[in-house]
């Protein structure tokens, strides 16, 4: 206001000068300044942005910021000049033009001071030290960036995951080296969590076996297909044969039966072969026998079942609830030195099975105070993330990191 009552004394001096063009030349002064603070606003916004997401302020955030700080200015002065002066002339010709050309000069201003406040920290923030600088914004621009993308490895760096069919190298290719795109505001683990099920849902994928760092980076990616059928809850040394024969009312698979032959010359019925039904359709069943009989299973003999009481098998039970989950079984034996030795079972980050020494039986569901020992076989349940852990930390590899616990039970 100091300046403006000078400029004013001056031009009361010049006489006539003053009276012409005293009111034009005030009103350029007072534009020039609102644009001044236009683009003030307009750098401040761009320099905060480029420190606080690492990314270029969009142009309409620093108008908007710009054109907030002109339109409070103006409506201040209006308010102050109804008050002391009386004016209400808002609405006059000279009024609306000048607020109009205000407001255009401060947008043009407000952009460019957001594209100057942005290389300005670019600039800054690379003097300071790139890598340090580069490491903390990494983080924020996940957790308040407009979108998260994830890199995935190129198809010749996707591997396969043991114990499950390999995927068709056709599928890697469809989403080898793709960038997949993710709301913003997520964890590490809920972004871990989302592509995981994206590679499931959009490629057909079934097991994942998936690292990402701290930065959200992927690390490792193997992938497998469930195998579907039921190879994989045969147990060792038995077989399915498909039979034709009339299933027992309300059979279903699980259920223990007696096979027989019809009755012939040679005599009555004569039993077969006690099998388990594993599926049906029409007149064919499916049994699962041990190998040795299958030879005396034909296809062209209608056979009849009779259906064994029996209790509820675990062992079917515990199949068909692995198969539908995300966690597989793996096995892992305790070398000399390894990270495993005197670690007790409750403090690892997997959920043990069965344990068997190397001079002993099967420990079914150990106790969890129980501590490994070299030689021990371990049958863990987790991810195979998890699993490929337990494995190196089993085999005693040099950077191995087994997977424990913290303090408050947490997966490390």
């Amino acid at each position: 206001m100091t300046g403006l009552a000078a400029f004013d004394t001056f031009l009361q001096s010049t006489g006539g000068l003053g009276s012409v063009l005293g009111i034009p030349v005030r009103s350029f002064v007072n534009a020039a300044g609102l644009a001044v603070l236009a683009f003030a606003l307009g750098g401040g916004i761009g320099l905060v942005h480029r420190w606080y997401a690492d990314q270029t302020v969009p142009e309409g955030l620093s108008v908007l910021v710009g054109l907030s700080g002109v339109a409070l200015s103006l409506n201040t002065d209006f308010a102050l000049a109804q008050v002391i002066d009386d004016q209400t002339a808002v609405l006059g010709l000279e009024t609306a033009v000048f607020n109009v050309s205000v407001f255009l000069a401060a947008g043009l201003t407000a952009a460019a001071g957001g594209r100057a406040g942005d290389r300005l920290g670019a600039g800054a923030f690379a003097l300071t030290g790139a890598d340090s600088v580069d490491r903390e914004v990494s983080k924020v621009v996940r957790a308040v960036g407009r979108v998260v993308t994830v890199d995935l490895p190129d198809t010749e760096d996707i591997g396969d995951i043991e114990g499950y069919d390999p995927v068709p190298s056709e599928t890697k290719a469809e989403f080898g080296g793709a960038t997949l795109v993710f709301p913003r505001r997520l964890t590490v683990e809920e972004l871990r969590r989302r592509l995981v099920e994206r590679l499931k849902t959009d490629y057909g994928v079934g097991q994942v076996d998936l690292e990402l760092d701290e930065d959200g980076v992927v690390e490792f990616l193997a992938v497998g297909s469930r195998e579907s059928g039921i190879g994989p809850s045969l147990p060792p040394g038995t077989a399915a044969v498909p039979v034709r024969a009339d299933p027992p009312h309300a059979a279903r698979a699980g259920d223990v039966v007696q096979v027989f032959r019809p009755a012939d010359a040679e005599g009555g019925p004569k039993r077969v072969t006690t099998a388990e039904v594993r599926g049906s359709a029409d007149d064919t069943v499916t049994l699962a026998v041990d190998e040795e009989e299958t030879e005396a299973l034909d296809d062209t003999t209608r056979y009849r079942l009779a259906t064994l009481p029996t209790s509820p098998r675990a062992d079917r039970e515990f199949v068909s609830l692995l198969r539908a989950a995300v966690e597989t079984m793996g096995v892992a034996t305790v070398a000399e030195g390894s990270p495993l030795v005197g670690v007790s079972l409750g403090g690892l980050a997997v959920s043990i099975a069965a344990v068997r020494p190397a001079d002993g039986t099967v420990e079914a569901i150990p106790a969890r105070t129980r501590t490994l020992a070299a030689g021990d076989t371990v049958y863990a349940v987790a991810r195979p993330a998890l699993l490929r852990r337990l494995e190196a930390a089993a085999r005693g590899d040099a950077d191995a990191e087994p997977p424990l616990v913290d303090a408050a039970g947490r997966d490390d």
